[in-house]
C-alpha cells in the first residue's frame, strides 16, 4: 500500500480535472478496505498475544509453586527438576505476548525459575557438605572394623562388630564416587571377622561333644518310656525329663537338631496321654516354648510371640468380616443352611482366637522371663 500511495503521487502525472475527484475516491476506498483488514488482523492478533500471556503468567505461577514447595531427598530434586523443565519448554512454547509487557513478562519468568535454581542448589550443597560429613563417619568404622578383625576376644568384639554394622546402615548416602571403594573395604574388614568367628563355634569344644553323645543317648531312652494311667505321673514323669535334657547342656552349634526331635518325642508322650485337644496342644505349645527360651538365639521368643499376635488379629478381623456377613441374613430364618454355616464358622473361629490368646498369654510369661 505504502509504495501504491508513492507511485500514485510521486511517478503518476494528474489526470484530467472531471475525472480527478472520482478516481481519488475510488483509490482512497480501495485503501480504507485494506486498512480496516489489516486493523481487524492486528486487533485479532492482539487477543491471541492476550491469551498467551494468560498462559505464560499461569506458568509463571506454576514454576513459584513448584519453588515453595519443602523437597527433602535427592529423588525428590530429581522429580521437580524435570517438571522445571518441562514448565519452561511451554513457557517458550506459549507464543508472542503484546509488545508493552513482553520485557516484564519475561523478567518475571527469569525470577520464578531463579528461586526454583537457588533452592535446588542449596540443597546440593547442603547435600554436598552431608555426603562428605557421612564418608568420614564411615571411614571411622572402616578403622573400628580392620583393628579389630583379628579379634579372638569374641565375647566382646561380636557386639561391637554388629554394632557399627548397624551404625553403618543408617549413616547414608556418600560421593559417588567414593561409595564402593569404602563398602568393599568395610565389608572386607566385616567379613574376617565373622569368617574367623563362625570358624570358631563351628570346632565343638569336648564338653559340648559328651553333651550331644549324653543327649543321643538320652533322646533313645525316651522312645521306651511307657505311660501309665496315672495322668498326674505322666506328667510330673515328662517334665522331669525335660529337666533332665536341659541339664546336660548345650550340643555344637551344627547338632542343635537333636533339640528339635527332643521336642518330637516329648509331643508324641502327650498325645498319648489323657487330655483333651485343647490341653494336649498348650503342653506341646508349652514345650516348644521351654526349647526357645533355653536356645542361644533370643530373638525365638521375640518372632514367636510377634507371630502369635499377628495370629490373633487376623482370626479377629475374620470374625468381624463374618458377623458383618450375618447382616445380609436379617430377614432369614435361623435354621438356613448358609447362616448356620456361618454361625458354624464364628464358633470356631472363636474356639481358635481362645486358643492363640492362651498361646500368647503363656508365650509372653516366657519372654518376660
Amino acid at each position: 500500500m505504502q509504495t501504491l500511495h508513492k507511485i500514485w503521487k510521486e511517478e503518476l502525472g494528474p489526470v484530467a480535472k472531471e475525472y480527478r475527484d472520482d478516481i481519488w475516491e475510488r483509490f482512497k476506498t480501495a485503501t480504507k478496505v485494506v486498512h480496516e483488514k489489516r486493523q481487524v488482523y492486528f486487533d485479532q492478533l492482539e487477543e491471541v498475544y492476550k491469551e498467551n500471556l494468560a498462559k505464560k503468567n499461569e506458568i509463571i505461577n506454576r514454576i513459584k509453586q513448584e519453588a515453595e514447595e519443602a523437597i527433602e531427598n535427592h529423588s525428590g530434586w530429581q522429580k521437580k527438576i524435570k517438571k522445571i523443565e518441562a514448565l519452561r519448554q511451554e513457557f517458550f512454547d506459549a507464543g508472542k505476548v503484546p509488545i508493552k509487557v513482553n520485557e516484564a513478562t519475561w523478567a518475571k519468568f527469569k525470577d520464578a525459575v531463579r528461586e526454583f535454581n537457588r533452592k535446588k542448589n542449596a540443597f546440593y550443597k547442603e547435600l554436598k557438605k552431608e555426603q562428605f560429613t557421612n564418608l568420614q563417619k564411615k571411614l571411622d568404622l572402616i578403622k573400628v572394623a580392620e583393628e579389630h578383625k583379628d579379634s579372638d576376644d569374641f565375647e566382646i568384639t561380636t557386639p561391637l562388630m554388629k554394632r557399627i554394622q548397624n551404625e553403618w546402615k543408617k549413616i547414608g548416602h556418600v560421593p559417588r564416587k567414593d561409595s564402593d571403594k569404602i563398602w568393599n573395604q568395610f565389608k572386607s574388614a566385616c567379613n574376617h571377622y565373622f569368617d574367623k568367628f563362625r570358624d570358631q563355634r563351628n570346632v565343638a569344644n569336648d564338653e559340648e561333644i559328651k553333651a550331644l553323645e549324653s543327649k543321643e543317648a538320652f533322646l533313645k531312652t525316651i522312645a521306651k518310656i511307657k505311660l501309665t494311667d496315672n495322668q498326674d505321673e505322666n506328667l510330673a514323669l515328662i517334665n522331669g525329663k525335660i529337666e533332665e535334657w536341659k541339664a546336660i547342656g548345650r550340643v555344637p552349634r551344627n547338632k542343635k537338631q537333636i533339640d528339635q526331635k527332643f521336642q518330637e518325642a516329648i509331643d508324641k508322650l502327650y498325645s498319648k496321654m489323657k487330655f483333651s485337644e485343647d490341653e494336649v496342644e498348650m503342653l506341646k505349645y508349652t514345650n516348644k516354648l521351654e526349647r526357645f527360651a533355653s536356645s542361644d538365639d533370643q530373638r525365638l521368643l521375640h518372632n514367636e510371640l510377634n507371630f502369635v499376635r499377628k495370629k490373633i488379629d487376623e482370626i479377629e478381623g475374620e470374625i468381624n468380616q463374618l458377623e458383618n456377613n450375618l447382616q445380609f441374613f436379617s430377614n432369614v430364618a435361623s435354621n438356613n443352611p448358609l447362616v448356620k454355616d456361618v454361625h458354624s464358622k464364628i464358633d470356631a473361629q472363636k474356639a481358635a482366637l481362645s486358643s492363640w490368646k492362651s498361646k500368647y498369654t503363656k508365650a509372653k510369661q516366657y519372654f518376660k522371663s
